[in-house]
């Protein structure tokens, strides 16, 4: 398919457009047929060079199926070579399906929260948590003096003889 488009040229920051007729499928500063105008975006939007046409050759390419791209065909229907209408596009600024799924997640988590913080709000858990909390403390306390007794006894055994020594040799 035959397309009349733009093919950007110029340095970086200083665009400057040839139009051109080419195959669909080439890259889109590549191969072309026929170079058919131009068009410089830095110059006035009142400026006669801004967009310069053959408008012979257009009609012509035209009248053998090419068709112009949006930004080309709004150029020639300012001078009325094509009717241009601009295109509706409802869906535009939408969002899309995954973006959609992550927000929908999110509203999830957070009115989760909201109910667990308003249950929490209804329910004081204060009373119940010391009593969870001082249970753990007291069975560690428990094991820690059983655990303590038989070292307590091993170092007391060593320092009885020490001590016995010690004052044998005084």
């Amino acid at each position: 398919m035959l397309k009349i488009r733009l093919a950007r040229g110029g340095a970086k920051k200083r665009p400057y457009y040839s139009i051109v007729v080419a195959d669909s499928h080439s890259p889109r500063d590549g191969r072309f047929i026929e170079k058919v105008g131009s068009y410089n975006p830095l110059l006035k939007k009142d400026d006669p060079n801004r967009v310069v046409l053959k408008q012979e050759r257009i009609a012509e390419w035209l009248a053998k199926g090419a068709q112009p791209t949006d930004r080309v065909a709004r150029e020639l229907g300012k001078l009325g070579i094509v009717k241009w209408e601009a295109g509706s596009n409802p869906k535009k600024g939408e969002p899309g399906q995954k973006a959609k799924e992550r927000a929908e997640e999110r509203a999830q988590r957070e009115a989760d929260r909201a109910a667990a913080a308003a249950e929490a709000a209804a329910n004081p858990p204060a009373e119940e948590a010391p009593a969870e909390e001082a249970a753990p403390v007291e069975a560690a306390a428990e094991e820690a003096p059983a655990a303590e007794t038989p070292a307590e006894d091993a170092p007391a055994a060593e320092e009885a003889p020490a001590a016995e020594g010690s004052e044998e040799q005084a």
